[in-house]
């Protein structure tokens, strides 16, 4: 017997070049999962068109003639909420601060925007878009709100504890994020002071072009002083240091940090299981450990070490998490001591972070 069709993810394309916008909808015609719903030219049309189309997914050009993309992120996030995967130059600043913001404003995802059919790493360009348009069509989005700690805290019955006064002030915290998860972070980095008593050690998942751009506008975003990480650097507290473009972040015993080339661990490079790991091995009971939103089991397996060495794992609440994969996969294996909703990660690291304990 013969399997149902599966239906095709519906996509609309918004980009104002004529030349990328064909390029766009060949690329995307030409995979089975994905179908061209709609391709238009400017944030405008596609306000009008997205009731009638009811695309699955966008594809979002970020310069546009106009609205510019992160206006329409808003609007569309908060009129017709769709999964909205933004495709960016990657090597312009400000369509990268303007894709960084439209993270902010509620889109899954960036991706480099394709150069032509002829051009270097095309094939794996296309491939990578149509793959992220196929994933982020299956992400629940909401329309974009704001939680307030209070009733957050009141709501979340999740919030179980492991007693605190038991636990070692940390020497060192990790935090990990992939989808949703630069806003989560810049809500969680930018509630913590300038004079953080710890080195933070990020991993986010995104493409290598745009790394850069993403330390870049976090370093404007929060006090903490933010940059790409440097391989044998020495970690100092109230710093960031974000694992660059394909390359694993891990803290070597010495306590330097340390870039590795060596494979993706389930596709993923940087991994926070290998950057956790690293903590667990060379910091035992001093490591603190905080998993964010994010699609998969990335980290998970990770924190589960650091806490069989003695470390602290904090994860991320359902109720606010963008795609409650990376923290309940934390959850699930026995990685967590504490699920928080956003606004209580901070003044719970905070407090962990100075000793205070409970």
């Amino acid at each position: 017997m013969s399997m149902a069709p599966q239906l095709r993810v519906r996509v609309m394309v918004v980009e104002d070049s004529l030349v990328v916008r064909q390029l766009l909808v060949h690329i995307i015609s030409s995979d089975p999962r994905l179908i061209v719903a709609a391709a238009v030219d400017s944030a405008e049309e596609a306000l009008r068109e997205i009731g009638r189309v009811r695309p699955d997914v966008i594809s979002m050009d970020i310069r546009l003639p106009g609205i510019d993309g992160l206006e329409a992120t808003r609007r569309i996030m908060s009129e017709h909420p769709t999964p909205i995967v933004v495709i960016a130059d990657s090597i312009e600043d400000s369509s990268l601060k303007i894709s960084m913001n439209a993270l902010r404003a509620g889109a899954l995802t960036v991706v480099e925007k394709p150069v032509g059919l002829s051009s270097e790493g095309y094939a794996a360009i296309a491939s990578t878009i149509c793959t992220q348009l196929y994933i982020m069509s299956q992400v629940p989005v909401v329309r974009q709100r704001s939680f307030s700690p209070w009733r957050e805290a009141q709501a979340s019955p999740t919030a179980r504890q492991d007693p605190e006064w038991s636990v070692a002030r940390p020497s060192t915290m990790g935090i990990a994020a992939s989808t949703g998860g630069p806003p989560a972070l810049a809500k969680v980095l930018g509630a913590l002071p300038q004079d953080f008593p710890l080195p933070i050690l990020l991993v986010q998942h995104m493409g290598a072009p745009f790394m850069e751009g993403f330390a870049s506008w976090l370093n404007g975003l929060v006090p903490l002083e933010v940059r790409l990480a440097q391989d044998q650097e020495i970690p100092r507290s109230g710093r960031v240091y974000v694992a660059p473009g394909d390359r694993h972040l891990l803290l070597s015993s010495a306590g330097t940090l340390k870039l590795s080339a060596e494979p993706p661990l389930a596709n993923q490079r940087p991994s926070a299981t290998l950057l956790f790991q690293s903590m667990a091995r060379s910091l035992g009971r001093r490591g603190l450990g905080v998993i964010l939103t994010g699609m998969g089991e990335d980290g998970a397996q990770g924190l589960v070490e650091l806490r069989q060495a003695g470390g602290y794992a904090v994860a991320e609440d359902e109720s606010t998490a963008v795609v409650y994969g990376m923290p309940a996969a934390a959850a699930r294996l026995g990685g967590v001591n504490v699920s928080l909703p956003l606004d209580l990660i901070a003044p719970r690291i905070l407090r962990l972070a100075r000793g205070d304990g409970e």
